[in-house]
């Protein structure tokens, strides 16, 4: 590494003393010091290279650091001339004369006033501001009685050569110290403050969005890359210049001097482009603006991307057959039976309670079938709206509703032709959906919400429910068609209680997932084992899981101990109240789901009640009271 302070002595015997005080005091950091000799005009030479070489701080003193500190753009740091540092130049004479000169810069000679009354000397003080008029000075100071002369180098030189003797003062081993640890403080600042700088720059350079930055005057004094991109005008052209002038077309709607922030969208040439306002403040205290510049058509194009990279996430099945765990005979059952199943193209109807894993299986169905490689969607009939629930199941055509997309959107079944659609709580599907639905079963096509074209599909249904359907069909809440359409091929998931033997290999597999909860804990104890094997499970799967998370935490220990068991299971009354809690949980999932998917449409809508009510198929005051029920849980 380059060194970063640059010590300019003026005379050989300071820069002997520098190089010494750097070994002493800088021992680690003595690669990035370097000590040169150099007086007045000879030493800028060496400056100037050293400065391209990365010299980040120069420090020297007297005349020669004011003519560097002239002619660099650097920091230069001035050793300081102590009262002892004169001391010790007085004492190279064995008698002082009647009339003492100091000469030197004025950081050589203040304070010497208060030595000469300490000393009852009588000091002359030549004050020097540049090398040019010291001979005249010092001649002016001999002639009026000046029989000694003490400053810097400059100084003394010109006393002997009109042969008057000359005093060098010399700087200690604690100025040059204090120098160069202020030297080396300033360097670290300055190393810091390039590297935000540069930080900021590359952020700027590289923003997807023109930044221009105007003075309190509006005169430009940044105008990044995109901004050139944008407006087709170089920064070369633009910096120094008023914005307006720049482009004359811009106007901020709302600007004006106490605005702080404004955003807006305008017309500028022939692109639309949205424009946010910033003030730039230092201590309160305006010093200029800041304005973002982006195509809207570019912000469309990111929000298209975003949406389909977050829809793809959906389109993917993770779980595999081998993902299940459980040995028992009734998990090998089902197993086998979904694997054979698989293999087919028929519609799976699983039935199931709640927690048994039933998506879990529908995914390890896809995985195996012949459409592993097409897309696997899911939906979830009870967390959606009527009216939404039907566009998103079958899209919808341009202009079918007031704020439909501008092309119209496909549904699911289109996002999932070749693969598979899993139509989770099916029992929750409204009943004038089913008939769509098993509209859609039979000719395998669909048309879209104001649509007039038959699309086909070829997509493989899986529907899944907790709920009785054949009492739904009694109680005429579902269609008994669409049943006879969904139960051609049929798994029921088994209850937790009925794979008692599992619960072992599903506890293991649980606490290697959950290792984040605690990393100490490695296992089960037998008896914590049997324990569980004798617990009542209402909540299947998911409340073993719960379980063994709060058994993890309470464990001190790398092995669950039975005791902690029965505290997370909490015998006395968890089991009995497990149910309920299961299902204000869902309650809760689903209001949640409902409350997004209303501020979905109503921003889709532009904030317009009316519209957004009309598109929901529900009331507006319905719309006002469900978004503001404080039952909702933001």
């Amino acid at each position: 590494m380059e060194a970063r302070i640059l010590f300019v002595a003026p005379f050989a015997s300071l820069a002997k003393l520098a190089e010494e005080v750097v070994a002493e005091r800088f021992a680690d950091s003595s690669h990035l010091i370097k000590v040169v000799k150099g007086d007045l005009q000879e030493c800028i030479a060496i400056v100037k290279q050293a400065v391209e070489d990365g010299v980040e701080v120069i420090v020297s003193r007297g005349g020669t650091a004011d003519l560097i500190k002239k002619n660099v753009n650097i920091p230069t740091v001035h050793i300081q001339v102590t009262v002892m540092d004169v001391l010790r130049a007085l004492r190279q004479s064995t008698e002082y004369p009647e009339k003492i000169g100091i000469a030197g810069f004025e950081n050589v000679i203040y304070g010497c006033e208060d030595l000469a009354t300490l000393l009852g000397i009588t000091f002359v003080e030549i004050t020097l501001k540049n090398e040019n008029e010291a001979p005249e000075k010092i001649a002016a100071a001999v002639e009026n009685g000046v029989e000694l002369i003490v400053g810097d180098a400059i100084s003394t030189k010109l006393a002997a050569r009109i042969g008057v003797q000359g005093a060098l003062i010399q700087s200690g081993k604690d100025a040059i110290y204090k120098a160069i640890n202020e030297a080396a403080l300033i360097a670290h600042i300055r190393r810091e403050e390039q590297e935000k700088s540069e930080l900021l720059g590359t952020v700027i350079d590289a923003s997807a969005e023109g930044i221009i930055a105007t003075d309190t005057n509006g005169r430009i004094t940044l105008f990044n890359p995109m901004a050139e991109k944008i407006f087709q005008i170089s920064h070369l052209e633009a910096i120094g210049n008023h914005l307006q002038t720049v482009i004359p077309q811009f106007s901020l709607a709302g600007k004006d001097d106490s605005s702080e922030k404004i955003a807006d969208v305008q017309r500028i040439d022939d692109k639309t482009l949205t424009i946010k306002y910033n003030q730039i403040k230092v201590k309160g205290e305006i010093i200029g603006s800041i304005y973002t510049f982006q195509h809207v058509s570019q912000l469309q194009q990111l929000e298209q991307n975003v949406r389909k990279k977050l829809h793809a996430k959906g389109l993917v099945a993770r779980i595999k057959m081998a993902d299940i765990v459980g040995l028992s005979s009734a998990c090998n059952a089902l197993k086998r039976k979904a694997a054979k199943y698989a293999l087919t193209q028929s519609t799976i109807l699983i039935t199931g309670e709640s927690g048994t894993g039933k998506e879990m299986l529908v995914q390890s169905i896809h995985n195996v079938s012949t459409r592993a490689e097409g897309p696997f969607v899911a939906v979830n009939c009870a967390a959606l709206p009527e009216n939404l629930l039907e566009s998103e199941l079958f899209g919808y055509a341009e202009g079918a509703f007031a704020g439909a997309k501008k092309g119209g959107r496909q549904g699911l079944f289109e996002l999932a032709h070749g693969g598979t659609l899993f139509l989770d709580e099916i029992g929750e599907m409204p009943l004038s959906l089913q008939s769509r639905l098993l509209r859609v079963l039979q000719e395998k096509a669909v048309m879209h919400l104001g649509g007039d074209t038959v699309i086909p599909v070829d997509v493989r249904i899986v529907a899944a429910t907790n709920q009785n359907l054949a009492k739904l069909i009694e109680e005429k809440n579902f269609r008994q068609d669409l049943y006879y359409r969904l139960n051609i091929l049929r798994i029921h998931m088994p209850t937790l209680r009925e794979r008692i033997e599992d619960i072992p290999l599903l506890a293991k597999e649980m606490i290697k997932k959950m290792k984040h909860i605690n990393g100490k804990v490695t296992g089960i104890h037998l008896e914590a084992r049997e324990y569980l094997k004798q617990c009542s499970w209402p909540g299947n799967i998911r409340q073993l899981a719960n379980t063994i998370e709060r058994a993890m935490l309470l464990s001190s220990g790398p092995i669950m101990s039975k005791q902690d068991m029965m505290e997370a299971y909490d015998e006395e009354g968890e089991a009995a109240g497990e149910s309920s809690r299961e299902k204000g949980g869902m309650k809760d999932s689903l209001a949640m789901a409902e409350h997004e998917i209303l501020l979905r449409v109503l921003r889709e809508e532009e904030c317009n009640y009316n519209r957004a009510a009309a598109r929901l198929g529900i009331h507006r005051t319905t719309l006002w009271r469900k978004l503001n029920a404080k039952s909702v849980k933001k």
